[in-house]
């Protein structure tokens, strides 16, 4: 099991920066050597530092994790348009106070305000007393603004709560990063990676139907029993020791 940790006392997704690194780094596949280019354009040797921290940290970008193996294929074959949602999917599960704030956003009505009280709020209530009133109000600015680069919030400065369109691809990767975190059938779909989609769940089955059909997983629902399987998948990213 993962320690928790966060970097939202300070930074957001960093969706920006991520998507400089992946895209010069994905040739080469050595993120490393990417960061110390500094393809992130930052101006002194301690931002570079700090950036890249904090960037691994969310993101790992190794190359050899089943996870992050993962992530550089769908960024691959992603659409521009749905690689925000990528990279919250994949820091959700490296941010304890990000996935932290999935009820607040599943919560919040589309076209209602997502309040940054609202996410302090949740903060405190589930770590009383443990960070100071700036520190918390800077978090949920932080993790507000996750939540807006990923599409889930719109505005400068109402903070609308807004829905993007979540494909089977998206979904997909969803699901894989609940599977390669060791879950399985039902437990997948009500997962902290797939519930950050605040889809419904026929939509996710739905969508589910859809990736097998293209054959990114295996999917059957019958007898209210879920399975679902990426042999292919596994296979062709030469990912293992994940095939039960």
């Amino acid at each position: 099991m993962k320690p928790e940790k966060t970097i939202h006392t300070s930074r957001t997704i960093m969706f920006a920066e991520l998507a400089k690194v992946m895209n010069h780094g994905i040739e080469s596949d050595n993120y490393y050597d990417t960061l110390k280019q500094n393809v992130i354009s930052k101006a002194t040797q301690s931002g570079i530092t700090k950036t890249s921290r904090y960037l691994k940290s969310l993101y790992d970008l190794d190359a050899s994790q089943p996870q992050f193996m993962a992530f550089k294929h769908f960024w691959s074959i992603a659409h521009e348009r749905d690689k925000p949602l990528l990279a919250l999917i994949y820091a959700i599960g490296n941010d304890y106070q990000l996935k932290n704030s999935i009820p607040v956003i599943n919560n919040t009505e589309i076209g209602k305000k997502v309040t940054v009280e609202s996410i302090e709020s949740n903060i405190e209530n589930l770590y009383p007393q443990k960070y100071s009133a700036n520190t918390k109000r800077s978090m949920a600015q932080n993790i507000a603004s996750s939540w807006k680069q990923a599409g889930f919030i719109t505005g400068k400065v109402k903070n609308i709560r807004t829905q993007p369109e979540i494909n089977y691809l998206v979904l997909t990767f969803a699901i894989f990063m609940a599977y390669l975190n060791g879950l399985r059938g039902d437990f997948i779909l009500t997962s902290d990676w797939v519930k950050a989609l605040t889809l419904d769940e026929r939509t996710i089955r739905s969508l589910a139907i859809e990736a097998a059909k293209r054959d990114l997983l295996q999917y059957q629902y019958a007898g209210n029993v879920t399975s679902i399987t990426f042999k292919n998948l596994l296979n062709k990213l030469d990912i293992n020791g994940f095939e039960n």
